[in-house]
């Protein structure tokens, strides 16, 4: 697989789908290891889903959205 296309700005990495234009995912990474909060995007435009990340891993409750923006769960 290729590796996204991506870029930091102002200490947040922003990957790019295989388009290169839209928002693939978004978030802080932290010594090699996501951190924080992250959220991941559909080719579109539209938010898919979020969470937070410890050190790498996925912590507390994630929300997912439908192809509309709103909550599924």
């Amino acid at each position: 697989m290729k590796e996204k296309l991506q870029e930091v700005v102002d200490g947040i990495t922003i990957k790019y789908h295989a388009n290169g234009k839209t928002i693939w995912s978004k978030g802080k990474i932290e010594e090699g290891k996501a951190e924080g909060y992250w959220e991941w995007y559909r080719i579109d435009g539209t938010i898919k889903r979020s969470g937070y990340f410890a050190n790498g891993e996925p912590t507390g409750e994630w929300t997912t959205y439908d192809d509309k923006g709103n909550l599924i769960k």
